[in-house]
């Protein structure tokens, strides 16, 4: 569970920018929003990336009948 646990952490340092920007209306923290929602964005492709390699490994040591 190490990429889960990676993603969560990574979502939860945002918070206090996301706390800034939404609920105190702070443009800078929003500027800090959006790095960190690409920051998440590439985390979650590599994540995706993997899954796949992962699944084509699989497939590929998987005897056929």
């Amino acid at each position: 569970m190490g990429r889960f646990e990676e993603l969560v952490g990574l979502v939860q340092s945002f918070q206090k920018d996301f706390q800034k920007f939404y609920e105190k209306g702070n443009k800078s923290a929003g500027t800090r929003v959006r790095k960190s929602m690409n920051e998440l964005k590439k985390k979650a492709q590599e994540v995706r990336k993997e899954v796949q390699e992962i699944k084509g490994k699989a497939k590929e040591e998987k005897p056929t009948m």
